[in-house]
């Protein structure tokens, strides 16, 4: 006996562009404190590994636990507030710059966003 073919359906489906903030996308109400919280720790193990720090030695320069620092590799920032992570980029020598504008009047609202160079 012949495979049988599978066959085609062509399932309805909505595509809905994102904000860029999968946070507001999934309605978290501190959605923009989630982003900025995960771009910081995002530098901040760029940095670690851009060093080649082990996770004991970041965690000496930080002043923090190794398994803190694990936490932060992982991406678990419940612990953490912007300002600590801002210091903790401080700490292993980077500027942290905060720029105020005006919103372009095409946003509704004003944003927080982190670029790192």
């Amino acid at each position: 006996m012949a495979p049988r073919k599978a066959e085609k359906h062509e399932a309805d489906a909505t595509i809905t562009r994102g904000t860029g903030n999968v946070f507001a996308d999934l309605g978290f109400e501190d959605a923009e404190e989630r982003q900025t919280k995960l771009r910081l720790a995002h530098a901040i193990n760029q940095v670690i590994a851009r060093k080649r720090l082990t996770q004991a030695a970041a965690a000496e320069k930080l002043g923090i636990t190794q398994p803190k620092i694990s936490a932060l590799a992982n991406y678990r920032l419940g612990g953490y507030s912007v300002e600590r992570l801002m210091t903790f980029l401080t700490a292993l020598d980077q500027d942290v710059e905060i720029v105020i504008r005006t919103k372009p009047r095409s946003r509704a609202a004003g944003r927080i966003s982190v670029v790192a160079a």
